[in-house]
């Protein structure tokens, strides 16, 4: 039975030592969804001898930033979202999703997760992974952006996916990772001025997670364990 969290998981580490230890990544096609500021597209092209990764990303700003990277020439960014893929089927070894299945609108999720499975080669994998609903960097965000609906929506979607037979279920992995802030004004920079959502915190609610924040500062700054679930799924 897949289970949402696992309240015992103690393992701590890069998400990207589980992907190098979980994914055959060698000669791989490998499509990510929702690359972000390509973080782990730069780390996955970097190693394993990949053959290709075409990066996708919903946001527009930061699209424009991803067409600027010149140094990956294995990856190529395109604009598209989850639920409507701009690929042939069966083009992929593997699909990863890090993090933004729960930002695909939930009545869509469905849709995100049949045309991951349209894309993917018979056999191929999808590395779905999610934040765990817990935790004081939780307490923090969901004080201006509450995601527990959305994260139960979108494992709900995945369970869908399995229970119907579009996927197996490979296993699943919960490790947490390290996060750090230097100042609030940094954190303010990385999580509430993001591109892809529009957080308009009054001066109250600003204030209300400021000291929040700095009850976790230290002179080395503020330190997180950010909790995590990895679905593995394989196309049948």
């Amino acid at each position: 039975m897949m289970k949402i969290a696992d309240p015992a998981a103690d393992l701590v580490c890069d998400e990207f030592e589980l992907i190098a230890a979980e994914l055959p990544l060698a000669g791989a096609h490998i499509l990510e969804l929702g690359c972000g500021k390509a973080e782990k597209t730069r780390a996955i092209a970097q190693a394993g001898q990949v053959a290709s990764i075409l990066a996708l990303e919903v946001d527009a700003i930061q699209h424009a930033r991803n067409l600027e990277i010149a140094d990956l020439p294995n990856v190529r960014f395109g604009h598209g979202a989850a639920e409507a893929i701009p690929a042939d089927n069966a083009s992929f070894d593997i699909v990863t999703m890090f993090k933004s299945l729960h930002h695909v609108p939930v009545d869509r999720m469905d849709d995100a997760l049949g045309e991951i499975r349209r894309v993917l080669k018979p056999g191929g994998l999808a590395w779905i992974s999610e934040p765990v609903y817990a935790g004081p960097f939780n307490d923090i965000l969901r004080l201006f952006h509450d995601e527990k609906a959305v994260r139960a929506a979108a494992f709900a979607a995945v369970c869908r996916a399995v229970d119907s037979g579009q996927f197996a279920l490979v296993g699943q992995r919960f490790f947490s990772t390290r996060g750090r802030f230097d100042s609030f004004e940094q954190f303010e920079e990385r999580i509430i001025r993001v591109t892809h959502s529009d957080h308009r915190l009054s001066p109250e609610m600003l204030a209300a997670v400021r000291e929040k924040f700095m009850s976790h500062m230290t002179p080395t700054g503020a330190h997180f364990l950010n909790p995590l679930r990895v679905d593995i799924l394989r196309k049948v």
